[in-house]
């Protein structure tokens, strides 16, 4: 339950900024007599129950004339409320760190899977590029082995070609042998020829000698082939057993390369056959050795036939010729396939070894990401729900904020100080206007520096010069989205001629960024009426817009300019107020909008119809005060509610001093009313403080036009505009001095218009 308070009293403490009806931090305690501060609430706790019934709590006295009673049970609830919103601020930052902590754990885990993932990719493209150069390699390497293989087959069919040969000659040596058995017969007629042979036997014999070294050097050359192809076979046989080992390797890693192992296996055996058939041709030459012994046993006996034989033996020699080139390219042949071959192995040794690398690497890598994807979930849900919770509370907050607010009734006020201009002359802030630091007036604090005496001032906002146009309505939003929901709602501008009201309040055309009050809040205005269609409701803007003139209302969206600027014309723009607070102008313009073009579209017309001059103080000094007005008509079928909202947006005149403007003519006629409506402005202030019975509403038009702002039920924003010169320090006290008197009155308790009365449109633009 909700705890008590201690009964102490604290001293006046000042507000906090208007950011607070926005959703920013809880305002200061604020009393006026009779107040009483919250105690310390470190140990109470609030339940949602215990809050909502705190809210929805009723005030009921038993004498409802006891206003003694009333305002103590006032006092004691808003007490209960000021320690529940005090709870509720330790609560909000509670969640607020755990939100940030929750955030940056979430931002360095997703930093740290995008590493991983990365790293992965670049893994993943290593390997990529090691199978495409593996594959590379064994295209290659294929084409060898096909090209080997048809030389293979040609020299197959040369050898196939010479045994060809080789049965021929055997042929013919039979025949021979039939010959010399045919010469043995006619012998005993061939003797006296050998007196004639012997020479030429001895010359056979001399060219025998020769061949015999020749068969010997061959014989030497075939010795050195046979161990060369030896060594080859034992090599082929290391190679085979290797490809081996790799082929069960290359299985686990690729598919494909099982068509290249079968196709190494049949070379192997091309190759076995090949060296089988070299044995076979050792043995066919050793045949043809003996051979030729033979024969050149038969040289002797048989002269005759000489001349043939060498022939055959010539023949046979460069077959032999040819077969050993033959024998010389496929030694040199397997040399190469076995450089390819041991090249081949080391390629694929180190390719395992980086797949092997590769894949460890995977697989932790991928047990990281898996263990860092549990945690991102684990802290994407917590996120999730810690959001959940802020958004809760901070709809939560803002419910008990405007409660508040509202029990309070008082007028905010914002302060900002425009930029040094260059005809300020000096260029530091700090020599009349400084902004404390403290936490407490941190951002709603200005001190004004004035012959040596600080005068400090404490305001539900301050906006330094640096401050932007964003920053400004950011802090209104809020106010402006009451308009919305059915509330009348009015925001005005005051201070002396120069300190940037219009500025503030128009802004700069033709840039989006110094766009003023006025064009962001109907911009805002516009996107929430859109967004708002989807739950079903339906609304009707319609805009006017007026200039108080010399105490004279002026239509500046009249189509008739004659009529609005004529002070000789009968026609006269009566202000009324209804029994409902609303106000009225009588025959004023009243154009029915529906985006928020169309309404720049009026502001610009308004901007060249309103009356401006030049002074000594200001080049573009507005010279009457304008008045922006925006009705707004909600219909929400489904849920049968109607609201019907308003806008006030005004943009005050300047106060100055005539011995500084210079004013004279009709410039003096125009200071003299804008003093008078501003004095006027200031003695309702004044009255409303002091809380007289009688308020001069009706001492001038501008008065008289804002009473429902004043002293009604509208949430009212006033922003006093502060120039930073040391010229204007006394003009600058004069504003803020009043700024501080209107911050301390009391209106009463906004409430919604829900009456069931549609307006009428007077004037459409399309």
């Amino acid at each position: 339950m909700v705890g008590t308070a201690n009964g102490s009293r604290t001293p006046v403490t000042p507000r906090q900024a208007f950011s607070v009806v926005n959703g920013g931090q809880d305002p200061g305690t604020r009393s006026g007599p009779g107040s009483i501060a919250g105690s310390d609430c470190g140990g109470i706790e609030f339940t949602r129950e215990e809050v909502e019934a705190l809210l929805n709590m009723k005030i009921r006295t038993k004498d409802k004339f006891n206003l003694k009673e009333k305002c103590e049970i006032m006092m004691e609830y808003i007490k209960k409320l000021r320690m529940c919103v005090r709870w509720f601020q330790e609560f909000e930052g509670e969640l607020s760190l755990e939100h940030e902590k929750l955030k940056k754990m979430f931002e360095s885990a997703e930093k740290k899977s995008n590493d991983m993932e990365s790293l992965m990719n670049a893994k993943e493209e290593e390997l990529n590029s090691i199978i495409m150069e593996l594959q590379t390699n064994y295209a290659t390497l294929q084409d060898k082995f096909t090209k080997e293989e048809t030389d293979k087959l040609a020299a197959i069919q040369t050898l196939m070609t010479e045994k060809d040969a080789r049965l021929s000659a055997e042929r013919s040596q039979a025949s021979l042998t039939e010959d010399l058995e045919k010469a043995l017969r006619e012998s005993s007629s061939a003797n006296q020829k050998i007196i004639s042979l012997n020479d030429m036997y001895k010359r056979l014999q001399e060219y025998n000698t020769s061949l015999q070294q020749y068969n010997s050097k061959l014989q030497t050359e075939l010795n050195q082939t046979s161990e060369t192809l030896k060594n080859v076979e034992r090599e082929k046989a290391a190679l085979t057993e290797n490809l081996s080992n790799l082929r069960g390797y290359h299985d686990a890693q690729q598919d494909q390369l099982i068509n290249t192992k079968a196709s190494l296996e049949e070379t192997m055996k091309l190759k076995d056959g090949l060296v089988t058939e070299v044995g076979c041709l050792r043995a066919d030459l050793q045949q043809v050795r003996d051979d030729r012994d033979r024969q050149l046993a038969l040289v002797q006996d048989l002269t005759a036939e000489v001349l043939q034989y060498k022939e055959c033996t010539g023949k046979s020699a460069a077959e032999l010729g040819t077969l050993t080139s033959r024998s010389i390219e496929l030694e040199a042949t397997c040399t190469l396939q076995s450089e390819t071959i041991r090249r081949l192995q080391e390629e694929l040794a180190t390719a395992q070894k980086s797949l092997e690398i590769s894949d460890l690497s995977s697989v932790e890598t991928r047990i990281g990401y898996e263990e860092q994807k549990k945690v991102n979930s684990e802290l994407q849900i917590r996120l999730v729900e810690a959001e959940s919770k802020v958004i809760e509370g901070e709809a939560l907050r803002k419910k008990m904020h405007n409660t508040i607010l509202e029990l309070k009734g008082n007028i905010r006020v914002f302060c900002r100080v425009r930029p040094f201009l260059s005809d300020d002359g000096i260029d530091s802030v700090t020599k009349t206007i400084s902004f404390p630091t403290t936490t407490e007036a941190l951002g709603r604090g200005i001190e004004v520096v004035q012959q040596g005496q600080t005068h400090p001032f404490m305001f539900d906002k301050v906006f330094t010069p640096q401050s932007s146009q964003e920053e400004v309505f950011v802090e209104i939003s809020q106010l402006v989205q009451s308009a919305l929901d059915g509330y009348k709602v009015c925001i005005f501008a005051y201070g002396q001629t120069g300190s940037g009201k219009t500025h503030t309040m128009m802004g700069t055309p033709g840039s989006y960024d110094d766009k003023g009050l006025i064009p962001r809040s109907l911009e805002q205005i516009f996107d929430a009426r859109e967004k708002l269609k989807e739950q079903g409701w339906k609304y009707e803007m319609q805009v006017s817009m007026l200039e108080i003139y010399n105490e004279t209302i002026r239509d500046l969206l009249s189509s008739n300019k004659s009529c609005s600027t004529d002070s000789g014309n009968k026609q006269q723009y009566a202000i009324k107020h209804d029994s409902n607070g609303n106000t009225n102008v009588s025959d004023l313009t009243i154009v029915d909008v529906r985006s928020s073009k169309e309404v720049a579209f009026l502001l610009n017309r308004a901007a060249q119809s309103r009356s401006v001059g030049k002074t000594q103080m200001n080049e573009q000094s507005s010279r009457s005060h304008f008045v922006f007005t925006l009705r707004i008509s909600g219909v929400n079928e489904t849920m049968e509610q109607h609201v019907q909202g308003v806008l006030n947006l005004i943009d005050l005149a300047g106060s100055e001093r005539l011995s500084k403007s210079g004013s004279t003519g009709d410039r003096l006629k125009e200071t003299q009313a804008i003093n008078k409506s501003l004095s006027s402005l200031t003695d309702v202030i004044f009255a409303l403080a002091k809380k007289e019975e009688h308020i001069p509403y009706r001492n001038s038009k501008l008065t008289y036009l804002l009473q429902p702002c004043l002293g009604g039920d509208s949430k009212t924003l006033m922003v006093v505009n502060v120039s930073p010169a040391p010229s204007s320090v006394n003009e600058s006290l004069c504003s803020l001095r009043f700024a501080a008197r209107v911050n301390a009155c009391e209106i009463s308790i906004p409430r919604r218009q829900t009456s069931m009365r549609y307006l009428e449109p007077r004037l459409s633009y399309g």
